[in-house]
């Protein structure tokens, strides 16, 4: 068995859509990995759950309510790309999958850097609030991984399959008269902002 499947063993069951249990940049920066997308540390779902249990819920509850979100990758030149994508939290992790030949395939196979926002829904009410998450995108050539993930979600074939490793998430809502920012990066306390358009800074909690 290789590395990815043992990896796949640990982690909860393929089954049910998202896993049963349920905006600027405040700060730069789920198995660990090395450096991520600002330097940081890029760490698995499982990770992002384990810290921040709370804040992990509310942003998978968030992303879970629609099935289409928005994915940030890097062009050959150093532009933005913006593509349509599907994230799937299974296994304790967050799941990117990918048409072949897709655009975006090649921008993580050259620059694995990405932020993937979620999709905010109907009119103007950002219900849970206005997610994202960032980070690297590792892609997954394990057969057993993809055969058995496939199994389950049963996506178009042939395509491509990604584990996000996540270096930053961030969640923004409205508070009374506040905007408030949490904001989490691996190895680092939740941090809250909160202001409103009359402030002259912000107040950090």
């Amino acid at each position: 068995m290789t590395s990815e499947s043992r990896r796949a063993e640990g982690g909860a069951e393929f089954e049910g859509g998202a896993e049963s249990e349920g905006v600027a940049d405040v700060e730069g920066g789920a198995g660990r990995a090395g450096g991520g997308s600002e330097g940081g540390e890029a760490v698995g779902w499982s990770v992002v759950r384990a810290a921040v249990p709370e804040f992990a819920g509310r942003v998978q509850e968030r992303f879970g309510a629609y099935r289409h979100h928005v994915l940030a990758t890097l062009r050959k030149d150093g532009a933005p790309r913006l593509t349509g994508l599907e994230a799937d939290f299974r296994y304790g992790e967050l799941w990117l999958g990918m048409m072949v030949g897709s655009r975006k395939v090649l921008d993580l196979r050259r620059d694995p850097r990405f932020s993937l926002h979620a999709n905010p829904g109907p009119g103007t009410d950002l219900s849970g609030g206005d997610v994202r998450v960032s980070g690297r995108a590792v892609e997954v050539t394990d057969p057993e991984v993809v055969a058995r993930y496939a199994a389950v979600v049963k996506p178009p074939e042939p395509f491509h399959l990604f584990r996000a490793e996540l270096t930053q998430a961030v969640r923004t809502y409205i508070q009374d008269s506040c905007v408030v920012l949490e904001s989490w990066v691996p190895g680092r306390p939740l941090r809250t902002i909160r202001r409103t358009s009359d402030d002259a800074a912000l107040r950090v909690e």
